[in-house]
């Protein structure tokens, strides 16, 4: 098991950025280098909903053009921690954000943070 806490969330304004910190560690986490790592964000009355992905290799996914344009998602394996920078931030953007760890041989993300709450203010 892959034990996941978030940091850097808070409140801030639009247009601001933030970068999000996932620090990983775990007795089955000989690297981080083994997982896919990602972001997933839930906003209030929503479902949870993907915002990006990077595979050990460091090959990224967003959930949509908009989404890349704005958020960077990055690794350091030797420190066990992925990062999401989000620039410009939005009003809609506002919800709790979780980091997310898969095997890469899984179908399933088998561990998740316990999320950090962002809110951003018009």
């Amino acid at each position: 098991q892959v034990q996941l806490v978030e940091s850097g969330g808070g409140l801030v304004q639009a247009g601001d950025s933030l970068r999000l910190s996932c620090a990983a560690s775990g007795r089955t986490l000989s690297s981080l280098s083994s997982y896919i790592m990602g972001w997933f964000r839930r906003a209030p009355g929503k479902e949870r909903e993907f915002v990006a992905s990077i595979r050990p290799s460091g090959g990224a996914t967003y959930s949509s053009d908009s989404m890349k344009g704005r958020f960077t998602i990055s690794r350091d394996n030797a420190k066990n921690t992925v990062y999401l920078q989000m620039n410009s931030l939005k009003p809609e953007d506002t919800a709790v954000y979780y980091c997310a760890a898969r095997a890469v041989a899984a179908n399933t993300w088998g561990s998740w943070g316990q999320g950090t709450q962002v809110t951003v203010s018009s």
